[in-house]
């Protein structure tokens, strides 16, 4: 992912605009080289919540707040499909089951309270998102309840990405992006490119 995960780059900067729902989705990624699991102990996971905003800083994650994320995420990455319409093979979630991957979701979200607040600056209202904590429970909570928002939106502002090779996903900010990054939309261009001009097996060749 070459905007995302390049070499040294942390996973945690991978498309850093989208909602964290779909960071968290994103923390499956995939380079020249297959696809790669971000979240593989419990650090990664300190760094990903602090990253995004959840929490004060680093805070104390547990093997079982590991598991809790990764299965969240996996349940996010079935419910975007869902609603995508994404059937990427290299994409595709372990929580097959529909029904499952709901569940999961409702069950992290009711772990914390949504603690969203009004806020006022200058004449003009506005969401002051739920503040960060020191509890990795509530933070998930959060991005849980953040992405029931999201994949019950009216719009359809969350869309996967059809470059090759590419298994992210990301929310649809212009009615023309078709692509996560400039980078997939560059190799996706290129692509069909080569199929277009690529020489066909019934192509006449030169005599020598």
């Amino acid at each position: 992912m070459d905007e995302g995960h390049v070499d040294n780059v942390p996973t945690v900067l991978v498309l850093p605009t989208e909602p964290r729902p779909v960071r968290l989705m994103n923390t499956i990624w995939a380079d020249r080289h297959g696809v790669h699991e971000a979240l593989t102990t419990p650090a990664d996971l300190a760094q990903w919540l602090t990253a995004t905003g959840l929490t004060h800083a680093e805070p104390v994650v547990t093997a079982t707040d590991l598991h809790t994320a990764i299965t969240l995420r996996d349940a996010l990455r079935r419910l975007a499909a869902l609603k995508t319409r994404d059937t990427r093979p290299t994409a595709r979630s372990p929580i097959r089951d529909v029904g499952a991957a709901v569940h999961v979701v409702n069950e992290t979200a009711a772990a914390g309270p949504c603690r969203d607040t009004l806020d006022v600056l200058g004449d003009q209202l506005r969401l002051r998102p739920t503040a960060p904590t020191a509890d990795p429970t509530v933070a998930l909570a959060t991005v849980a309840a953040e992405a029931i928002t999201l994949l019950t939106a009216p719009d359809a502002v969350l869309n996967a990405c059809h470059a090759p090779g590419c298994v992210l996903y990301f929310a649809k900010d212009h009615p023309r992006r078709e692509w996560c990054s400039t980078a997939c939309g560059n190799r996706a261009r290129a692509a069909r490119h080569y199929r277009r001009h690529r020489p066909t097996s019934d192509s006449p060749t030169e005599a020598p």
